[in-house]
C-alpha cells in the first residue's frame, strides 16, 4: 500500500557513460588498443573502447519508510510476546483474552506487513505488479482487523456490564468465537478486493493515496472507519453511564466506587482519544486526497495510524493483571506483592 510513496520520493536522477567528443588518452586504462599488419608500426594501432560498467543504481531510503519499518519492528516484538504470554498460560482462555489474541495477531501481521514494505520498496522489484498487491493485501487486512477487534473488544466490555448475570457462560464464548472468525473473514475479503481487480494499476489517475486502491475503495474504507468510530464512541458513553448507576446503586461502597468509576471513566477516554487521534487524520485525508497530493502528507498521516499497533498490546494487554502476572512469572519466575491477583473480568477498565 506504501510501495508507490517510496517510488514517488526516493526516485533520483542518475546516469553515466562516454562522451563520444572527448579525445582519446592513449595511457587511459578505458582504452584497449588492437594490433593489424605491422606490429612495429604505430600508427597500425587502432583504439577499441570498451563499454564501461555501469554501476547498479539503489534508490534513495527515505526516512519515512525508515520510520514506518522501526514501528513495524516494535509492533511485532510486543504483540509476539502478547500471543507468546496467551498462548503458554492455559488460564488466559476467557473470551477477553480470546478478543485481545485476536487484536495481537492483528497487530502482528500489520507489523511484519510495514516490514515487508520496506523489503519490497528497496530489496525487491516493486514494479512487480504481484508484490504490489501482495503488499497491499496484507496491510489492508491487518490493519482492518486491528481496527474490527478493538470495536469487538469495545462490545464484550459492554456486554460484560449489561448482561453481567449471564455474560460468565457458553453462550458468551460462542459468540466471541462466532465474531472473530466474522472479523477475520471480512478483512481478508477486504485485503483481496486490489487482487481480484478492484485496484487502479492499469488506470493511474483513478488512484487513491494508497496505490493500487482506488479513490473510490479508500473512501468507502474511510467512512466505514468513521461509522466503527461512532460506535465506538456510544458504546463508550453507554459503559460509562452503567458505571455510575451501578456505583450510585451500591450506598456501602459509595465514595470508593465512585472514585474508582471516575477513574475507570478518565481511562476510557483516554484510550478512545488515542484511538481517534491515531486513525482519524488518516482516514479524513484518505476522503479528500488523491494521489495527486504529495508523498510527505501521506507519510504524515499514515505513521500515526501505524502508531495505533504499538498502543494497543499497551492499553488492552500489558495493563491486565493477569497478563503482567504471567509476564513476571515467564522473566524471573516471580511476580510483584503489590500485583493486583483479583481475577480481571471484561467490565474492568
Amino acid at each position: 500500500m506504501i510501495l508507490s510513496l517510496a517510488a514517488t520520493a526516493a526516485m533520483s536522477s542518475g546516469g553515466g557513460g562516454l562522451n563520444s567528443s572527448s579525445p582519446l588518452d592513449p595511457f587511459d586504462s578505458s582504452t584497449s588498443w588492437s594490433l593489424f599488419e605491422d606490429p612495429a608500426n604505430s600508427s597500425s594501432l587502432t583504439p577499441d573502447l570498451q563499454p564501461a560498467t555501469t554501476a547498479v543504481a539503489f534508490p534513495e531510503v527515505n526516512p519515512w519508510d525508515v520510520a514506518l519499518c522501526v514501528t513495524g519492528t516494535l509492533i511485532s516484538c510486543e504483540n509476539a510476546l502478547v500471543i507468546a504470554v496467551l498462548f503458554y498460560t492455559p488460564s488466559l482462555r476467557a473470551p477477553m483474552f480470546v478478543l485481545i489474541g485476536s487484536l495481537a495477531a492483528a497487530d502482528l501481521l500489520a507489523g511484519l506487513g510495514l516490514i515487508l514494505n520496506f523489503v519490497f520498496t528497496y530489496l525487491v522489484d516493486a514494479s512487480v505488479e504481484f508484490v504490489t498487491l501482495l503488499s497491499v493485501a496484507l496491510l489492508i487486512s491487518a490493519f482492518s482487523a486491528s481496527v474490527l477487534n478493538i470495536l469487538a473488544i469495545t462490545v464484550d466490555r459492554y456486554l460484560s456490564l449489561y448482561n453481567a448475570l449471564t455474560y460468565h457462560t457458553e453462550r458468551t464464548v460462542t459468540f466471541t468465537y462466532v465474531m472473530v472468525v466474522l472479523i477475520w473473514a471480512l478483512c481478508l475479503a477486504l485485503g483481496l478486493l486490489p487482487a481480484l481487480g478492484w485496484n487502479c494499476l492499469s488506470d493511474e489517475s483513478a488512484c487513491s493515496i494508497c496505490r493500487p486502491v482506488t479513490k473510490a475503495n479508500a473512501v468507502a474504507l474511510a467512512v466505514a472507519f468513521l461509522l466503527v468510530f461512532a460506535l465506538m464512541t456510544q458504546l463508550y458513553l453507554q459503559i460509562c453511564r452503567i458505571a455510575f448507576r451501578h456505583a450510585q446503586q451500591i450506598a456501602v461502597q459509595h465514595q470508593f466506587i465512585a472514585m474508582s468509576t471516575t477513574k475507570g471513566v478518565s481511562t476510557l477516554s483516554a484510550i478512545l482519544c488515542a484511538f481517534g487521534a491515531c486513525w482519524l487524520p488518516f482516514a479524513m485525508y484518505s476522503i479528500v486526497a488523491d494521489s495527486s497530493y504529495p508523498a510527505i502528507y501521506t507519510y504524515a498521516a499514515v505513521l500515526p495510524a501505524t502508531c495505533c499497533s504499538v498502543i494497543n498490546p499497551i492499553v488492552y494487554a500489558f495493563r491486565n493483571p493477569d497478563i503482567q502476572k504471567s509476564l513476571w512469572m515467564a522473566c524471573c519466575g516471580c511476580f510483584p506483592s503489590n500485583l493486583s491477583l483479583r481475577p480481571r473480568t471484561s467490565s474492568d477498565v
